[in-house]
């Protein structure tokens, strides 16, 4: 690393510092790292199959709010063990750029939900009026 003097566009000096940003050890996985994200993620698959296969409840409405939990966490370890997310990364962008994205998709599937809903019943004849049809 050299210590001269580097003069920006700005006009600020810097002294032969790169700037790479420190995120800490968290940012930069290592082998053991990266195996226990893959092992949690083939566990948060496994578990979900075998609730469907072996029927484990009997409502199928419980088995679906379960799966879901089960694909949250696995989201989760996904950002933490690959994409290596976290509060601090990258000064918080990278925590505020996932917030505007959950937003955005909650906003476009409720409203996608509403919308089919409402269709669905506002428009759809209902089964009386399909017997009386020609």
């Amino acid at each position: 690393m050299s210590t001269t003097t580097h003069i920006d566009n700005a006009g600020h000096g810097t002294h032969g510092h790169d700037d790479h940003h420190d995120d800490g050890p968290a940012s930069h996985s290592t082998f053991k790292g990266y195996m226990t994200g893959f092992v949690l993620a083939v566990i948060l698959t496994a578990i979900p199959f075998w609730l469907v296969m072996a029927k484990v409840f009997d409502k199928p409405n419980t088995t679906a709010l379960v799966i879901l939990a089960f694909a949250v966490v696995q989201i989760v370890v996904h950002m933490v063990y690959f994409l290596h997310m976290d509060a601090k990364s990258e000064g918080g962008w990278n925590m505020l750029a996932l917030i505007f994205t959950i937003v955005v998709v909650v906003i476009t599937l409720a409203g996608s939900l509403w919308v089919m809903y409402h269709m669905n019943t506002n428009m759809m004849p209902s089964m009386h009026d399909m017997k009386n049809m020609p």
